[in-house]
């Protein structure tokens, strides 16, 4: 096979690959949310998105209490705590 070829279909093979993640990536995304978590008196707000609501709800509390725990145990009773708000963006 030409070298040419074989270039230009190594080119397109990465491109179609390429796509296919990103939609991959960017279909799953149908939930996006803003989450605060308030924790031993402070407060921290986080976006995430995710394919359900309540994934998204997780991922953005996970995140938060990621700032407002120091160790194991806080971030275990952090993620215990009920959100102070959750806001859909659209």
């Amino acid at each position: 096979m030409n070298p040419r070829k074989l270039a230009l279909l190594a080119v397109a093979g990465f491109l179609l690959l390429a796509g296919v993640m990103t939609w991959m990536m960017l279909s799953g995304r149908r939930h996006r949310v803003e989450v605060c978590m308030e924790y031993r008196g402070r407060t921290v707000c986080r976006t995430a998105a995710g394919p359900t609501r309540e994934e998204a709800v997780r991922t953005a509390a996970d995140n938060a209490c990621a700032l407002l725990a120091s160790g194991m145990t806080d971030s275990m009773q952090c993620g215990r705590t009920p959100p102070a708000s959750v806001r859909d963006i659209e």
